[in-house]
């Protein structure tokens, strides 16, 4: 039933005998409710929801008084119950979430309860991208290759999420194999505005992935969450989170010649990260924002966890409309999309002085140069002509103060190794599946390869008209190309070994949502690549090159502007539709390569497109890692070397031995914008999204289960988790007693440690105790696959908290890896084992344990195995400077207690250890962001006393951690209504 409060239900004249209802937010300004046209359009979109969600309960009066009179520089105490229009999942947070899911309809049965009543209410979409792992490359099959290994490796979970699909009626699935989440979601998924039950509203999301907000770059409000938030959105709770700040970015003038919007990006990274933006809103005005393209605009927005904001919005204008006009969206959705946001008072880009910022900020889009941002952080940037002094300079800097402690005379240092085309058996171990294809080049190299020429690749065979492909679309998308012309390459026939050295480039890769949704900078890469191999240059066959478009529109118009060949002639073959190497899906090295890199401790360098470059993410033993656009990506694939200074050294040398340099190859805008046209073509964009499996062999092939629960089969994929075992209608905390009392420390960690270091993730050591427990249950190391595709198997999880092989627990000084010290149940000496075996040592004994951490705690991917492993490990509290706005949120999603350091107390001024047993007091009356006081009990008999910030911030979260965590909350609301 639509209610009328404020007299705010209107009539929307979408087209001539085309109408329907909509909440007018000015009509709340007419009403005298609050002066909602100087409100940023962020906090419009999202009173719009609050407005039109009104129940009185859940949604009351107050909340939209309290939103619609939202100040710039007000407390931040009032808490947002935001109903959102729809979900997007990813796969590796998506099947954890529909393990969940599952897992509370067998609780509801187990109650005697209909499993029906588990049941998302708003739309969901999965979209299946993060399997794809980068196995073949630089060969004209690669796409094929990695699909058919990906499919062999993941049967199990696909069949889970297609018994997902007919077991919920709101549950659609994007197949793998189509694209990027991110960039399906701005060319398919969102709609602009929706309709239902004959109101007309905005499309607003949360998805489970950080760069959700990419679509806020299209004016839709969203963002990241955890898969636990997720999932309560999915079934009624509203999104609650405290009235954020709103800061303004005003962009001014136009970007300099030659700059990419990578560059445009890492520049606005820097800038907001140090103007401490994280946990709020980031909304673009002004006039440079108006004159930048709709990739453009994604691509900032897409980044807006590395510069710490919840989002980073570009209101809808003229460019929107024309991108979805371009995308094949229909007249009809578009007409009604223009004449709501119009309607609405929210149509436009502001300029300076019509909105009401918290504070404002502002950057030249003139200013901005040539840069790329590494080795570790993706908001360190460096200019292209610092990158070779910045790596030196952090060669010989410590390992304390972020450097490598080397020594100044070892970075030239040369190692020969093994090459990877000798036809040795113990260097070509096949990685893929038994039914693979033997005579293929993988990352091991080619079989049966006669030897390679001066380690360069050998030139390519033209491509056949008509290849095997894993799907019709994909077929046309990449057969059919022109050959590029023939080019010279030097011959030494005398080389049978890979000479490695400190800097050299080992992974090439255009990958991540960042980047490959932008035409400007896949277009750049294609026309470097043309130049470069038009003037004779070529890369080494040992590096790893990639190219993971998007979506396949991508390889659409890199077809049609006859620049796909040429990157296929320097290795960037497509390998991919999906998040491979920013995600850590990059593929092994060669055994030699890796055997070199470790026994000499070379710090080898990956460049890559992407937006994470967080330790140990892209690759366990590259240690330097560095974000740049596309162009500049296969720019040092030719170069090989991070030392090699690209704006005085030349980048190669090519035919007749003559030298070339980056500004030889690099191309004009104006080369570029004359292939833009060829990235929106409607048609294109209609017929790759209109049947998505339509001829799709593999995803056709994919057989399941049915029915309303799910039968938990033997798998060491899909496991029914422990989250509802002995579930009851009361929660244990009812009666208001929650006590933590002499814990342990399980590990106490420093400053930057992200959930890629909490969170399983990357490949899984046979030696770990997830490899123990697969070789324990008869599988082969072979075919481990990875954390990520393991994430709906709590047994594998748990046991892959805390193991990254670069994270540092300070209770061990100088060590690597997940370990720590088991103080024991009794006084016994600390003995050193696994983080994982010492908790379970701990939880047999009864004894509660805590973590402690640093600045950021949690920063990086919306990982909820982050929060959920340290669940299941029996943390009841984790302690640290300050968290990351998502995996806060999912801590206390799993009932484990965020607390936070006051003034300047940590671990180091606190003397803490590890040694010591700690109490948590005050818990039985907690209030959201109150004090409690922790008590530390050392060993030498004496204690100490400090408070500490609660960081449950909302009174429903109060609610959450009474509950022991969002899922049994909800589950109890669910069963008891």
């Amino acid at each position: 039933m639509n209610h009328n409060l404020f007299n705010s239900l209107h009539e929307l004249s979408i087209a001539p005998g085309n109408s329907a209802k909509y909440y007018s937010l000015p009509a709340l300004e007419k009403s005298g409710v609050g002066k909602i046209s100087c409100l940023p359009v962020s906090i419009r979109i999202i009173l719009e929801s609050v407005l039109r969600n009104y129940d009185d309960k859940k949604i009351t009066e107050a909340h939209i008084r309290q939103l619609a009179n939202w100040q710039p520089n007000a407390d931040r105490v009032d808490e947002i119950p935001f109903v959102v229009s729809r979900i997007v999942l990813q796969d590796f947070t998506g099947v954890p979430l529909l393990v969940d899911l599952a897992a509370m309809r067998s609780a509801a049965v187990k109650l005697g309860k209909d499993p029906k009543r588990i049941e998302p209410l708003v739309p969901v979409d999965l979209v299946v991208d993060h399997s794809i792992q980068i196995d073949y490359y630089g060969t004209e099959d690669a796409l094929e290759r990695n699909m058919e290994i990906e499919f062999s490796r993941n049967n199990e979970r696909y069949q889970f999420i297609k018994w997902g699909m007919q077991a919920f009626d709101t549950f659609k699935v994007i197949p793998p194999g189509i694209g990027i989440i991110h960039q399906v979601n701005l060319e398919y998924l969102a709609r602009g505005v929706h309709h239902k039950d004959g109101i007309v509203f905005p499309d607003t999301l949360v998805g489970t992935d950080s760069h959700t907000t990419m679509i806020n770059g299209i004016g839709v409000v969203g963002w990241g969450v955890g898969g636990i938030e997720a999932e309560a959105g999915m079934l009624g709770q509203p999104v609650y989170f405290l009235t954020p700040d709103v800061v303004g970015v005003n962009l001014t003038g136009h970007l300099r010649e030659g700059v990419t919007a990578t560059d445009l990006v890492l520049t606005i990274t820097e800038m907001l990260r140090k103007a401490n933006v994280v946990g709020k809103f980031v909304e673009f005005f002004g006039e440079g924002t108006a004159s930048l393209t709709l990739p453009d605009r994604a691509t900032i927005a897409n980044m807006a966890p590395e510069y710490g904001a919840t989002m980073g919005f570009f209101p809808v204008d003229d460019v929107t409309i024309e991108y979805f006009r371009g995308t094949g969206r229909s007249q009809e959705e578009i007409t009604a999309f223009q004449a709501y946001f119009k309607a609405q008072g929210m149509y436009g880009i502001p300029r300076q002085g019509d909105i009401n910022y918290t504070r404002e900020l502002a950057l030249d889009l003139g200013s901005v140069t040539t840069s790329l941002a590494g080795p570790k952080r993706p908001q360190d940037r460096i200019e292209l002509a610092a990158i070779q002094s910045k790596f030196t300079e952090l060669f010989n800097k410590p390992v304390t103060e972020s450097g490598y402690g080397k020594h100044d005379d070892d970075i030239n240092q040369r190692y020969l190794t093994r090459d990877i085309h000798t036809q040795d058996p113990d260097v070509c171990t096949h990685i893929g599946p038994d039914n693979i294809d033997e005579n293929r080049r993988s990352p091991s190299g080619p079989h049966n390869a006669a030897p390679a020429t001066n380690n360069n690749r050998p030139a390519k065979k033209t491509a056949p008209a008509e290849r095997r492909m894993v799907s019709r679309n994909i077929t046309e998308m990449t057969s059919n190309r022109p050959t590029p012309h023939a080019i010279d390459l030097p011959v030494d026939e005398s080389s049978s070994h890979i000479n490695l050295g400190h800097g050299d480039v080992l992974i090439a890769a255009i990958t991540s949502c960042t980047n490959t949704s932008n035409p400007s900078v896949l277009l750049a890469a294609g026309l470097l690549a043309k130049k470069a191999v038009e003037k004779g240059l070529s890369v080494k066959h040992y590096i790893k090159t990639s190219l993971a478009p998007g979506s396949r529109v991508v390889t659409d118009y890199l077809t049609v502007t006859g620049l796909l060949p040429y990157l296929d002639q320097l290795g960037f073959d497509v390998a991919g539709y999906g998040c491979t190497t920013c995600i850590g899906n990059a593929g092994p090295l060669a055994d030699p390569i890796e055997e070199a890199i470790v026994k000499n401790d070379l710090v080898c360098a990956a460049v890559l497109s992407g937006n994470r470059n967080f330790e140990a993410r892209i690759h366990p033993n590259i240690r330097a890692n560095f974000l740049a656009s596309p162009p500049l990506v296969v720019a040092y694939a030719i170069a090989g070397s991070i030392l090699k200074d690209l704006t005085s050294e030349p980048l190669g040398i090519g035919k007749n031995n003559q030298p070339v340099w980056l500004k030889d190859v690099w191309p004009s805008s104006a080369e570029i914008h004359a292939l833009l046209k060829f990235a929106t073509n409607a048609d294109t964009y209609r017929q790759l999204y209109s049947n998505l499996t339509k001829d799709y062999q593999l995803w056709n092939d994919v057989t399941s289960v049915t029915g309303q629960t799910y039968n938990w089969p033997q798998s060491t994929y899909i496991a029914e988790p422990p989250f509802f075992q002995d579930f009851s209608l009361q929660p244990a905390a009812s009666n208001g007693t929650i006590s933590i009392q002499n814990a342990y420390a399980l590990g106490i960690f420093g400053d930057s440690v992200t959930t890629d270091h909490i969170s399983p993730a990357g490949s899984i050591k046979d030696t770990s105790p997830a490899g123990r427990y697969l070789l324990d249950h008869d599988v082969a190391k072979t075919d481990f696959n990875s954390y990520g595709a393991r994430r709906g198997n709590h047994e594998v999880m748990m046991r892959g908290t805390f193991a990254n092989v670069r994270i540092k627990n300070l209770m061990i000084p100088g060590s690597e890896g997940g370990v720590t010290l088991y103080q024991g149940a009794t006084d016994a000496e600390p003995v050193q084992m696994s983080i994982y075996d010492a908790a379970m040592q701990y939880q047999s004994h009864g004894i509660p344990t805590v973590v402690f951490g640093g600045k950021e705690y949690g920063t990086g991917s919306s990982r909820d195995w982050a929060a959920k492993g340290t669940q299941l490990l029996g943390v009841k509290a984790v302690i640290a400077v300050s968290f990351e706005r998502i995996h806060r949120s999912n801590l206390l999603g799993m009932g484990v207690l965020p607390l936070q350091f006051k003034d300047n107390d940590n671990v180091n001024s606190l003397g803490i250890q590890g040694n010591e047993r700690f109490d948590i007091m005050d818990l039985d009356n907690i209030q959201p962001q109150k004090d409690v006081t922790l008590v530390i009990r050392r060993k030498d008999g004496t204690s100490k006393s400090v408070q500490l910030l609660c960081r449950i911030d909302t009174a429903i979260e109060v609610d959450y951690y009474r509950s022991g965590g969002i899922l049994p909350y909800v589950l109890r609301e669910l069963m008891n209504h």
